[in-house]
């Protein structure tokens, strides 16, 4: 008798290059419904894949120096110390800290059980998704420096907001026992914790296959999210009116920017692929202010980050989570929209 628990359909779904084949329907798509249109979008794609190909360089060969260092276990030095002192460290080095989203789960988790304040946990937590080496590259070849550096400050000021005020509601009853029994998960990229960092890493030859796996397997994902993206940018910039967002996420108030940090966790695929629909937003009449609190809470909120944060956290936790980024997300926005 056949074993029917055993098919190879979800290995065929799993290795499946999922992002190219939506980019692929899109532009199916596109060449459908309107022909004249399918090459100009096609080449704007191409050119734009091709104006931040520095850039985007770059960002892959900043990642694969970080993993192959062991850099990642410097961050671990944050949080060690007083209390405050931990929360600083943890919001400066979240922003800055190469973790994928499914490290940051046995790495939080290694650091709860550890007996580390949760306050310096949420630090971390809500800097983390918003900035690293990579995604300031990357924002500052499409956005601009100022604004790669604004969102870098904002990135660590969230932090600092939610790891004190964390900490000052720690004895109130939204924090008492926060963690859910079972905190496990990650996907075995390993622990932050072990080996110290070795900055030369051309001596050695296990670290030199880990830099070229690493550098080649997000050359990979950068390629196939910013060509989805750009191709957005491009559709978005061809068939939407400029005049509907200028008057939807346009102007000066805190109108636009709430706006901008509501939608921003159900229009936001991932941290790259961010940047470039936010130039189109800006190129259409986006605010500022908006396009800050739209990447601030996007970033915060979408599925990778948040999975990190539900996973180990009671739900009144991760709606405190969710609650500090929003609030703080806006409070950048008002500011980047004073001073942009």
């Amino acid at each position: 008798m056949a074993d029917l628990t055993q098919t190879p359909r979800p290995a065929l779904w799993g290795r499946l290059p999922k992002v190219w084949i939506v980019s692929a329907f899109i532009l199916a798509l596109v060449f459908v419904l309107d022909p004249p249109q399918s090459l100009p979008i096609l080449t704007g794609t191409f050119g734009a894949m091709g104006h931040t190909a520095i850039f985007i360089i770059c960002a892959v060969l900043a990642i694969g120096y970080l993993k192959a260092t062991g850099a990642e276990a410097v961050v671990a030095e944050a949080f060690k110390g007083r209390e405050t002192r931990m929360i600083f460290l943890a919001a400066a080095l979240g922003g800055l800290a190469p973790f994928c989203s499914c490290e940051v789960i046995p790495f939080i988790a290694a650091l709860l059980a550890a007996g580390v304040p949760l306050s310096a946990v949420m630090a971390f937590w809500l800097a983390s998704p918003l900035m690293d080496p990579a995604m300031f590259l990357i924002t500052s070849g499409t956005l601009g420096f100022d604004f790669a550096v604004a969102k870098t400050l904002s990135a660590i000021g969230l932090g600092l907001f939610g790891g004190f005020a964390t900490m000052i509601l720690s004895t109130t009853a939204l924090f008492a026992d926060p963690l859910r029994e079972v905190a496990q998960g990650g996907c075995g990229c390993g622990s932050p914790f072990k080996g110290k960092p070795n900055w030369r890493f051309w001596q050695d030859a296990a670290r030199v296959q880990v830099f070229r796996t690493s550098a080649l397997e997000n050359l990979a994902f950068l390629a196939k999210w910013l060509f989805l993206a750009y191709l957005l940018e491009n559709i978005m910039l061809q068939y939407v009116p400029a005049s509907m967002v200028s008057s939807v996420l346009g102007g000066t108030g805190i109108g636009p920017i709430l706006l901008g940090a509501l939608v921003g966790a159900p229009a936001y695929l991932n941290g790259y692929a961010a940047v470039p629909l936010v130039d189109a937003l800006l190129t259409q009449g986006m605010s500022n202010g908006a396009a800050m609190s739209f990447m601030l809470a996007g970033g915060v909120s979408c599925i990778p980050a948040a999975i990190a944060v539900w996973a180990l956290v009671k739900p009144r936790v991760f709606a405190a989570y969710l609650g500090f980024a929003f609030i703080g997300s806006v409070a950048a926005g008002l500011a980047w929209n004073m001073i942009a």
